[in-house]
């Protein structure tokens, strides 16, 4: 027989289809669980919520950051809403129970200008053509790296300019492309005559790996003058704060990102705000500080 947490563990990977990341953090998170239950004599399902107190403050005194607890007890409410709500308990221990505060850093961005420098690399090199394509892309769709590793060509429809992407939870959507990455995109198939069903950025065995990617950024990071840490998700903050620093529509970013909750767009407004703050600092007479 299966146990509880390998039946919604199941759950996820096939019902709410979420991705591989996500199902080995909840994998990670409930086995953690499932340990300290088991050295105290008790099963997961029948914990009550003094006891799953207890477990979040043995995680702490483990050393666990307040993000990591967060992110345990997230897990954790998870599980138990879908164990209530298959009827298997009465009530779920997790209900009240709050986890520490974790100071949210903002993300680090790219200003225009960085981006420009990072994106326009040259295409007469080996690979070139790839890479500016690539770069583009990621950059003007503000797509996540595994959207971006499994594009097949049949994604694309460059004379419409947009990229049809599944996202987390299988959640699809369609994001424009721009003039310049549109451009890159048909240099670089016409380059290799790929087919329909052709992954748009091939690897050895197959589409391209999110390492490879990963790697290959840092490289071209390098190369063209940038010494911050680029990494994928770097170029999506960087799509987000330009696009909302450009138009205040919070909304239409949130649709653009493909976040379900709008309060995990929310932190670019913090971006935003801190734009508007230098602008004023700079600007305004009775702001400006003395050198």
């Amino acid at each position: 027989m299966t146990t509880p947490v390998e039946d919604f563990l199941a759950h996820l990977a096939v019902e709410r289809r979420v991705s591989a990341h996500t199902l080995d953090a909840y994998r990670r998170d409930l086995a953690a669980l499932s340990q300290w239950a088991d050295s105290h004599g008790d099963d997961v399902s029948s914990l009550q919520s003094e006891q799953l107190r207890g477990f979040v403050a043995a995680e702490h005194r483990r050393g666990l950051s307040p993000k990591s607890l967060q992110r345990r007890l997230s897990a954790c409410r998870s599980f138990y809403a879908w164990l209530l709500k298959q009827g298997r308990i009465a009530a779920s221990p997790a209900a009240g129970i709050r986890g520490p505060k974790a100071p949210r850093k903002l993300p680090q961005v790219l200003d225009p200008d960085e981006a420009a420098a990072l994106v326009e690399v040259p295409t007469d090199v080996p690979l070139g053509l790839r890479d500016r394509a690539l770069l583009e892309l990621f950059y003007s769709s503000g797509l996540r790296l595994s959207e971006l590793c499994g594009l097949r060509w049949r994604d694309l429809a460059l004379d419409d300019g947009l990229v049809t992407v599944f996202g987390k939870g299988a959640r699809q959507r369609s994001v424009p492309i721009g003039s310049h990455a549109r451009r890159a995109l048909a240099e670089w198939r016409a380059s290799n005559g790929a087919t329909a069903d052709a992954p748009v950025f091939p690897g050895r065995n197959g589409p391209i790996t999110p390492r490879a990617v990963q790697y290959r950024l840092r490289q071209l990071a390098q190369r063209q003058g940038l010494f911050k840490r680029v990494h994928p998700h770097l170029l999506r903050h960087s799509f987000a704060s330009h696009i909302l620093e450009s138009s205040g529509d919070l909304r239409g970013v949130q649709e653009l990102l493909g976040h379900a909750d709008i309060a995990t767009t929310q932190i670019y407004t913090h971006l935003d705000y801190q734009h508007l703050a230098k602008v004023y600092d700079a600007a305004h007479p009775r702001a400006k500080r003395k050198s």
